[in-house]
């Protein structure tokens, strides 16, 4: 498919757009249905809920933040090929986005309340990675990849053993970012200094902490 070129002024209300959607309406560009869409809604007590409501509001705010890493990355990257690698992430991230939010309806609660704070400071986040170079943009993205499989591996190992619906949304979502991390190496990405990756994980672990519970 041909890619096409947008003036400045189109590439920034594209990136309003998906600002938009990704924090107020998901599902208009969603492309997959949920994985956990056959699965019975378990029966989960009180405390349960609450806290598979605290780990899937941890992974829509994660979501948010890779909407807006991606779109930022995209503005600024220097190549057609990197731009497309990034937005087609970026699309099939926005099914994950409407999966959790989704099951998050369906346990009785909400997202987090900070998610515009958590898109605007990973659309500056990636908006810099990308002015820094491809090459180290795209190995953002392949750390923060894999940082979130580790994170969705430990959220997998705390569900509740009823819980059948989270758990297989959690697992597709887990086996997309990898895929993800993988593509971004192999079209470039360099491997991060260790400050770097220590830096990205104190950050994730700040949102994740403060989104389980608002």
């Amino acid at each position: 498919m041909a890619y096409r070129n947008y003036s400045k002024i189109d590439q920034y209300l594209i990136r309003l757009d998906n600002c938009l959607a990704s924090l107020f309406r998901p599902s208009t560009m969603t492309t997959r249905p949920s994985p956990a869409n056959d699965i019975p809604e378990p029966v989960l007590d009180e405390a349960e809920r609450k806290h598979v409501a605290g780990m899937m509001r941890v992974n829509h705010a994660g979501e948010v933040a890779a909407q807006a890493l991606y779109q930022g990355q995209a503005l600024t990257s220097r190549e057609a090929g990197v731009q497309q690698s990034m937005q087609q992430a970026a699309r099939e991230e926005v099914d994950h986005l409407h999966w959790c939010r989704q099951r998050l309806r369906e346990l009785d609660s909400h997202c987090s309340y900070l998610d515009p704070v958590w898109y605007a400071g990973s659309f500056m986040i990636g908006s810099l990675a990308g002015l820094v170079g491809d090459k180290w943009s795209l190995g953002f993205v392949a750390e923060t990849e894999r940082q979130v499989v580790e994170h969705l591996q430990s959220h997998l190992e705390r569900l509740p053993e009823a819980d059948q619906k989270s758990r297989r949304i959690l697992e597709q979502m887990a086996e997309d970012e990898a895929r993800h991390g993988t593509a971004a190496l192999a079209i470039g990405g360099m491997d991060l200094p260790v400050p770097v990756k220590r830096a990205m994980r104190f950050c994730s672990r700040v949102m994740t902490r403060t989104a389980y519970r608002i």
